[in-house]
């Protein structure tokens, strides 16, 4: 290595014109000090052509995809067809995602507990998953990803399907409260904000707002199996479709993976049935 760098600077002081002394020089190097500049640039050229280079990976997606708690998040409850009033100054018939919510969903999802049971109203079975919350970010404006979308979600790459069709709704979450754990599909934004994606990707805290600061909305069946009060505290934290395990958000939804499964699974064998019969 020495001799090779030796090498390269004793070929550029052969090689470069006379600069001390010779005032008819034509030089570019004006001084000492600008050849010593051209000289150490040369042996740096050297030790990279000789010295292993290692290469850092450029891809942000890990081996193993993993998604940090957000701990200590003041959550709010919120529901489809909720009227507008006190600290909700915009109704939710529709969502940020489906301007007719409330039709698709089969009806309002009320928070009343004398009128639900096992987690749903008793006025109807939801068409939508009953356990949804809202995070205060929306990937889609005027029907095109913002402009930090690709940047900022995580499975952005993954889950991309076209233009301006997000990949944060339907997403799922785990949400904690002591030692209960539930889990819930992303089907609106909010509280207040729609573009806080410092918080819901990265390490930032939710924004003072009028709901205590809260960071977190979610549905009514959500609350009855946490236990929650109408403003309470939880962890939450984004999982993976693979990593929900059984329980009643596995139940009900035209949205909802799990169902989606189950009702492909059911026309396989169905149509395996009548295959069968005709032979």
């Amino acid at each position: 290595m020495r001799g090779l760098l030796a090498a390269f600077f004793s070929l550029a002081i052969a090689g470069a014109p006379k600069v001390f002394g010779d005032e008819q020089s034509t030089s570019p190097y004006a001084t000492a000090a600008d050849f010593a500049k051209y000289a150490m640039k040369l042996r740096e050229q050297a030790m990279l052509k000789v010295e292993p280079q290692v290469l850092i990976p450029t891809s942000s997606r890990p081996a193993v995809q993993r998604y940090p708690w957000k701990m200590n998040i003041v959550t709010t409850v919120f529901w489809v067809g909720e009227e507008a009033g006190g600290n909700n100054p915009v109704p939710n018939y529709k969502s940020s995602w489906d301007l007719n919510w409330t039709t698709n969903y089969g009806g309002a999802d009320t928070p009343d507990s004398s009128a639900r049971r096992n987690y749903i109203p008793v006025a109807f079975v939801p068409r939508q998953n009953p356990f949804y919350f809202a995070l205060p970010y929306n990937d889609v404006t005027h029907g095109q990803f913002k402009p930090e979308a690709p940047l900022v979600i995580p499975w952005f790459k993954q889950s991309y399907a076209g233009p301006g069709q997000s990949v944060c709704r339907n997403r799922w979450i785990a949400i904690r409260k002591g030692n209960r754990a539930c889990y819930a599909q992303w089907e609106d934004c909010g509280p207040f904000r729609t573009d806080h994606f410092q918080y819901v990707f990265g390490n930032e805290r939710p924004k003072p707002n009028l709901n205590h600061g809260a960071g977190l909305d979610v549905s009514p069946a959500v609350r009855e199996y946490l236990g929650l009060a109408p403003t309470d505290v939880t962890d939450w934290q984004f999982v993976e479709v693979r990593d929900v395990p059984p329980g009643p958000w596995r139940s009900y939804g035209n949205n909802n993976h799990f169902v989606i499964a189950r009702r492909q699974s059911e026309q396989r064998v169905a149509a395996g049935g009548s295959g069968a019969a005709k032979k």
